[in-house]
């Protein structure tokens, strides 16, 4: 089941059964002075009755004190632990919502014997940790992590509350999810790679997430034995983010079945050991002969966003619109083509990068520079739904269809006009991808046909993988390979993919994000039968961020 991590690694909290006796422990600084002695949440809550007038004039603002944040923290906790749902709701700044998870813990946990102890408060933050028993019949097992809750003024009259997310609780927690001991329902799986070996997060920390979408998808299928555990169990909030349900602690952990997947041992601990020099990393790599993933790595370990993501891909949609663009001759590699310094169309002025400009420069000049001018001067002479039709008819994305063994996101290129439309040409406007479907955008480029990528054979459960509707012609194929084969000779990710050689081709990217310094650096690319795309958020232009993880594992092969 893929090393399903214990207590400290994965941290799900069980409901409290609160029968049992209740131990608080007072540590750090800003509680030394208070004992978590409860009481008196109710009487400070009740019903005033004073004016609306005295209300206005009593309403607290400034800074919080660090005695209100001290004291707001040990009326909700004493109360939490003290089994005192309602008391520990109006200690915070939505009783209501509280209230049910609150309740919930309560029911469905099965924790007793627990332990507060409070960290030192910086701010209005409290950090506190949690230490217990889950006993489930004659099962139990030790269970500690760590959370923290945040005081606020309530809105309307200023006094301090919690603030109140379901992450107070348990930190794995979003809006709608509870935790839940007994019986998982799925039984555990025991993930291999391609070779035959065991992927445990132990040895590639990046796959928890993939892990949990295996057994949620084939824990049945498998032929595995379902085991008791305390488990985060996804609301309608969460399951429409595609979350899967999450193990935080195993009290018998069943027997699993067995899903053999194409991810390369070789591969995959290249690319946990890339995406760990960066922050918000994230790489996927293919094989563009079969489709099948070989690897896939986060340097975050939450959300899988190389699968999951939907970010704007920048750049790197030029490979896309390039191939729209020679389809219906309105851009060649060696015929000129207009690179000015702006151009504007549907109200928007568009600029390129330090508002450069090439003169008599040909198409193929344009790709290699990322000239954004060159994409958008087309605009004009193209429909709305071009461009979604190119992706959807020869790239095999949009269209909600790809199956590749867990969740995932296989793009957006929604129907835009007028200037949206045309900051969708260079991966802008409301133009979505994640790594997953642009390394899959390579390898239609390298292999001359769209294949659904895949982490587990179809022929596991005979599901249908997605197809394109129609393959480019050979003379547009060809012109988009020598595009993004002078991309990674002489342009923008020349420098990237320095040492890379062969067979090569490659497509820079930065997208711009509100908000955000710098932009999302992407790089997609191809080598012999390997191509990948990576994407490294907030860190600026992807030949310099993405592009030495994405060239470093085309070099190390698989």
């Amino acid at each position: 089941m893929g090393n399903r991590r214990r207590v400290a690694e994965r941290s799900r909290t069980r409901p409290a059964v609160l029968g049992g006796v209740i131990a608080v422990a007072v540590a750090g600084a800003g509680f030394g002075a208070y004992a978590l002695l409860g009481g008196g949440a109710a009487a400070e809550d009740g019903a005033r009755g004073t004016s609306t007038a005295q209300q206005a004039k009593d309403v607290r603002t400034g800074p919080l004190t660090p005695a209100e944040v001290t004291d707001t923290a040990r009326r909700f906790l004493t109360a939490w632990q003290d089994g005192k749902v309602s008391e520990a709701a109006a200690a915070t700044d939505d009783p209501k919502a509280a209230t049910a998870l609150l309740k919930s813990y309560a029911e469905d946990a099965r924790l007793e014997d627990v332990t507060l102890t409070p960290g030192t408060a910086s701010g209005g933050k409290v950090p506190f940790s949690v230490k217990g028993t889950v006993t489930y019949e004659d099962l139990s097992e030790p269970l500690t992590y760590d959370s923290a809750l945040t005081v606020v003024r309530r809105a309307g009259d200023g006094e301090p509350r919690v603030d109140w997310q379901p992450s107070v609780v348990h930190p794995e927690l979003k809006d709608g999810d509870k935790l839940v001991t007994g019986a998982s329902g799925t039984p555990p799986v025991k993930a291999l790679d391609r070779d035959g070996g065991e992927l445990t997060t132990a040895e590639y920390p990046s796959l928890g997430s993939v892990l949990d979408g295996l057994r949620e998808k084939y824990g049945k299928k498998a032929g595995g034995e379902a085991g008791v555990e305390l488990r985060v169990v996804r609301g309608k909030a969460s399951k429409k983010a595609e979350l899967a349900d999450k193990t935080l602690l195993e009290l018998s952990e069943g027997t699993p079945g067995t899903v053999r997947t194409t991810l390369s041992p070789s591969l995959q601990a290249a690319a946990e050991e890339q995406v760990a020099k960066k922050d918000r990393a994230s790489v996927v790599v293919l094989r563009p002969s079969t489709g099948e993933i070989l690897a896939v790595a986060n340097s975050s370990h939450g959300f899988n966003t190389a699968f999951q993501g939907s970010l704007a891909p920048g750049s790197t949609m030029k490979v896309i619109t390039s191939s729209l663009l020679i389809e219906k001759g309105l851009a060649s590699n060696d015929k000129q083509h207009p690179c000015p310094k702006y151009f504007s169309y549907g109200g928007w002025k568009f600029q390129n990068d330090d508002k450069f400009e090439i003169k008599n420069g040909t198409f193929k000049a344009s790709f290699a520079r990322s000239c954004n001018t060159a994409f958008i001067s087309q605009a004009p002479e193209l429909k709305n739904d071009d461009l979604t039709k190119q992706a959807q008819q020869v790239f095999g994305l949009a269209m909600n269809n790809w199956q590749i063994g867990v969740s995932s996101f296989d793009g957006a290129v929604p129907v835009q006009s007028a200037a949206p439309m045309a900051a969708s040409l260079i991966g802008q406007g409301g133009v979505r991808m994640n790594p997953l479907n642009m390394a899959s955008v390579a390898a239609t480029v390298k292999s001359g046909v769209f294949r659904q990528p895949y982490l587990v054979s179809p022929e596991v459960d005979g599901r249908k993988l997605a197809t394109a509707a129609r393959t480019m012609s050979a003379d547009t194929l060809a012109q988009l390979r020598e595009l993004m084969a002078y991309t990674a000779s002489y342009g923008t990710a020349a420098e990237a993919m320095a040492g890379v050689g062969g067979d090569s081709g490659a497509k820079t990217g930065s997208a711009e994000v509100d908000g955000q310094k710098k932009p999302n650096g992407w790089f997609t690319a191809y080598h012999g039968d390997l191509a990948a795309a990576g994407v490294v958020q907030a860190a600026g232009h992807g030949g310099s961020t993405a592009g030495p993880i994405v060239a470093s594992l085309l070099k190390s092969g698989g």
